[in-house]
């Protein structure tokens, strides 16, 4: 078969809801260089239809940072490592919804609480938490999301009734390669998180970080545990070395191969919405505009928990330009 007639093959399969297989991504992640304009063509006609011309704008807010316990390998806010990553406890309510209000205002969709540590359980920063989630509601401005850490089950049922809609925690990596990144816990424990935000009627905001060292092969293998769990959200997360952490030198993507991995997710995951936030400005440098030509849905716009990002002008500006629109509301 022809490069095109395996593309339109699995255009095909993804519209129709019948799922790629494992081999048929593998084809996918060993295609030409000269291949890959078609790649990218074939995940739009994906993503179109799905969303047809809309995208979403998420935004977080870095709402307690550093002093963490986990050894993640890539991440600034370790007690492992040795960087410039600022640390202060968790942000009061005003501040909270404040931040909640300029995401608002930025076109934001979606708004992210996000802490560092472990997890997040009963106790006094939780019902903090709830407290400003509670408040973000009553506002009725933007849908409120947050990143805890890993949950327990009473935690996630506070958080619900609190008025949480969306629950994010990344894999980050493919099971096999979870040991190489992170010691401290297993992967299993962010899998039962998953399920117990899922099982508690939260909708699931869930990816990875691309360019840590993993595979090709790795890439798809934790694409097909994101189908596994059903996720309603993939966020695609691109490394932007930390200096003083173990990846500080790692170099591992070009813009080409962002896209591709984009792609590939959007034909794996042909109606989950995927969002494309950290690292994009390193990783696709000229190329940011292509992430929705290579079939991603959305975008992460403002800062990060601890890099800038982009100006929402510049991204309203990237969008408008591409002829799409932006969504009003939570896409799936």
């Amino acid at each position: 078969m022809t490069t095109d007639s395996i593309l339109a093959t699995l255009v095909n399969k993804s519209i129709s809801g019948q799922a790629i297989s494992h081999e048929e991504a593998i084809l996918l992640a060993r295609l030409p260089r000269e291949s890959l304009p078609d790649l990218f063509a074939a995940a739009s006609t994906v993503r179109e239809h799905y969303f047809n011309e809309q995208v979403s704008i998420c935004s977080i807010v870095n709402a307690k940072s550093g002093r963490c316990p986990e050894d993640c390998a890539f991440c600034a806010q370790s007690t492992y490592h040795q960087t410039s990553a600022a640390s202060y406890p968790l942000l009061d309510n005003a501040t909270l919804v404040d931040a909640a209000g300029r995401a608002s205002r930025n076109g934001a969709v979606c708004y992210g609480i996000v802490t560092s540590g472990t997890g997040i359980s009963d106790g006094d920063e939780l019902e903090r938490i709830c407290t400003a989630i509670r408040s973000i509601c009553a506002e009725g401005m933007i849908s409120p999301a947050a990143s805890l850490g890993t949950l327990t089950r009473s935690a996630a049922e506070a958080l619900k009734s609190a008025g949480l809609v969306t629950y994010h925690h990344n894999l980050e990596t493919a099971r096999s390669y979870f040991p190489q990144i992170c010691s401290t816990h297993d992967y299993e424990d962010d899998l039962e998180t998953i399920r117990i935000a899922k099982e508690t009627g939260l909708r699931i905001c869930c990816g990875g970080l691309f360019g840590i060292g993993e595979s090709m092969e790795q890439r798809i293998e934790l694409a097909e545990t994101l189908r596994e769990l059903q996720v309603d959200s993939v966020p695609i997360n691109f490394l932007d070395p930390v200096p003083g952490t173990p990846l500080a030198e790692i170099n591992q993507l070009t813009p080409l191969l962002s896209l591709q991995i984009i792609s590939i997710f959007r034909l794996m995951l042909p109606d989950v919405h995927i969002t494309i936030c950290g690292g994009r400005q390193l990783n696709l440098r000229e190329l940011q505009s292509f992430v929705f030509m290579a079939g991603a849905s959305g975008i992460m716009t403002g800062n990060y928990l601890t890099k800038a990002g982009r100006h929402p002008e510049e991204d309203h500006q990237m969008i408008e330009d591409l002829g799409l629109l932006i969504a009003k509301e939570i896409m799936r």
